[in-house]
């Protein structure tokens, strides 16, 4: 049985995007023939080895400020890999996780996998172009890494701009349980909204995912008193947390119909009673949470970055919008509100999309393929 080790910089019960889909695909990973192990940073509170679903994890002690922990994570995970010897190295960003695999190969020869996972503002690239040295750390990463998985168009034309072949360009995206994120009869809807303790009546909105500067959820408290004074009844719900949370709740003081969930451990119960999933990011890779929505059948307004145009068609699947725009922000808020068939229409036609080409199944297959490809090599 091949053993493939993933690296990463945190994992469970840490709550990333990156993260849930290591944690959804390596028992698909397992059940097709891979043994898989995560090799993360050690968080206060947390085992330094444990069991996950059937998944070893290994968490590596990391002291000290931001360069020094990243020298500790690099070095140690190399020489826990050193014992655990796996076949093949998937390393989740392409600083030090990519580093650690690649000084690992050094002494081994091992195939390395590097996963992209996020680009544009505050992407991979991007912060690898902010770090000393860049353009020599990057040579080293397109010499030595065996394939580059990317997860949208935008990351594969960021590694072409800069001289990474195609062989070496993997388009394998992110993915999504389709028979658990499946719509729910509206018969149940009421019941659910009752146990959830969310308002009987009127249009649901949804924000779902993490608290922070680049997903501009003060935008949309900024123009949620519009929103209400058209539709009355209508209710936003933010479910998530992070750094912005405290800043958010002040903000919202005067604003009505905001309800705050923090942190959920079923997000799939607010999206399967929500009326629309709303995300004003700057910069995304490819959201869960969009593809999660999509999957559960509920319509998604969202701007068009990241991943997120690889999915949705504005119109067909979905309602894109620039980022920043807040008037575009109102007027696609309003125009969905305001039509109850136009958002039958996306929703239906979203979950399609998904089962098409975004299930967690048709992903594992994807790295099936590519994971034999580079052992058979």
């Amino acid at each position: 049985m091949p053993r493939v080790a993933m690296l990463i910089q945190k994992y469970y019960p840490h709550a990333g995007g990156a993260e849930r889909q290591i944690q959804r695909l390596a028992p698909r990973l397992q059940a097709r023939g891979f043994e898989v192990c995560v090799v993360t940073r050690h968080e206060k509170g947390l085992s330094h080895f444990e069991i996950i679903d059937g998944v070893s994890v290994y968490r590596l002690v990391c002291p000290g400020p931001k360069p020094l922990a990243a020298i500790f994570y690099i070095c140690s995970a190399a020489m826990l890999l050193s014992k655990l010897h796996p076949d093949l190295i998937h390393a989740h960003e392409i600083l030090s996780p990519a580093s650690a695999a690649l000084l690992a190969k050094r002494f081994h020869g091992w195939p390395v996998i590097v996963k992209i996972l996020r680009g544009g503002i505050r992407g991979d690239i991007y912060k690898l172009r902010r770090s000393p040295f860049w353009m020599q750390r990057f040579r080293v990463l397109c010499q030595g890494v065996d394939s580059f998985v990317v997860i949208s168009h935008e990351i594969d034309q960021e590694l072409s701009a800069l001289g990474v072949p195609s062989e070496k360009r993997a388009f394998i995206p992110n993915g999504v349980d389709t028979e658990t994120f499946a719509p729910l009869p509206d018969s149940q809807k009421k019941r659910l909204r009752d146990e959830l303790l969310l308002p009987p009546n009127g249009a649901l909105v949804v924000y779902l995912g993490r608290l922070t500067a680049e997903k501009r959820v003060d935008h949309l408290l900024h123009i949620w008193p519009d929103i209400r004074a058209a539709f009355p009844q209508a209710h936003l719900l933010i479910v998530g947390t992070g750094a912005e949370e405290a800043r958010l709740h002040t903000q919202s003081v005067s604003v009505p119909g905001v309800q705050f969930t923090g942190q959920v451990n079923n997000a799939l119960s607010y999206l399967q009673v929500a009326d629309l999933l709303v995300l004003p990011s700057v910069t995304e890779g490819l959201s869960n949470s969009l593809l999660e929505a999509l999957s559960t059948g509920l319509p998604v307004l969202a701007t068009s970055v990241g991943g997120t145009p690889d999915v949705i068609s504005h119109d067909v699947n979905g309602y894109l919008i620039p980022p920043d725009d807040l008037p575009a922000l109102k007027t696609g808020l309003m125009t969905l509100l305001a039509g109850e068939t136009l958002r039958a229409r996306l929703g239906t036609e979203g979950r399609q999309r998904i089962i098409a080409g975004f299930s967690l199944d048709s992903v594992a297959m994807r790295l099936d393929t590519l994971y034999h490809s580079l052992l058979g090599a």
